[in-house]
């Protein structure tokens, strides 16, 4: 299985150009006004313009109203939704796209579980635990993710250049996730980390 990539957290033309010339298959954005990520639906329609055919833009959001989730998809061309927050099954579903659900991993999760509770995702999203929702850098303990889940996941949580390829030929997820990692700054992405970080993950996949 080849493992694909999402650079998260866009916030810039610029960003975007550049993680769709490393190779980066995803692009998100953040829709939860508390991140320092943060875009309006009016900045990421404009981003989303800008990629070409083939590269999925996905919207992040976190216990958000149905309102806001409308207003968005009224003029954001989304292909994905991610939801970090306390969503239930039946409010990721009610919009009737293809969706990622959050799991904040720590050792009491029950994974299997959860995948059960969210039998209607394309894939669960594994991050960190940490206080905050989402970009907070930290890695978890991989050896938490169980054998036999029954969808694809999507790893994160403290991915770089420097671990993506280790965590690529350890855990064969179906795709990895960067924010922070490929960063200068909160919301700045660094070109070159973009493309050092794909190049990692292209490796572990020929390896």
């Amino acid at each position: 299985m080849t493992t694909r990539i999402k650079i998260c957290g866009l916030t810039r033309p610029g960003d975007v150009d550049a993680a769709v010339a490393a190779g980066a298959d995803a692009v998100g954005f953040v829709f939860y006004p508390q991140s320092a990520r943060y875009v309006s639906p009016g900045v990421a329609a404009a981003l989303a313009r800008r990629l070409p055919p083939f590269v999925s833009a996905v919207g992040l959001f976190v216990n958000a109203s149905v309102a806001e989730i409308e207003a968005t998809l009224t003029e954001v061309p989304l292909d994905l939704l991610q939801f970090h927050g306390d969503e239930t099954p039946e409010e990721c579903a009610r919009w009737r796209r293809p969706y990622l659900k959050a799991a904040r991993m720590r050792p009491d999760v029950d994974l299997l579980q959860y995948a059960a509770s969210f039998a209607t995702a394309r894939a669960l999203l594994l991050d960190a635990f940490v206080e905050t929702r989402g970009g907070g850098g930290e890695t978890f303990d991989w050896s938490l993710i169980p054998s036999g889940l029954p969808l694809p996941f999507v790893l994160a949580g403290g991915l770089n250049p420097e671990n993506v390829g280790e965590a690529v030929r350890r855990v064969r997820p179906a795709a990895v996730d960067v924010s922070s990692g490929v960063e200068t700054a909160k919301g700045v992405k660094d070109p070159r980390r973009m493309a050092a970080f794909v190049a990692a993950v292209c490796a572990a996949n020929r390896g």
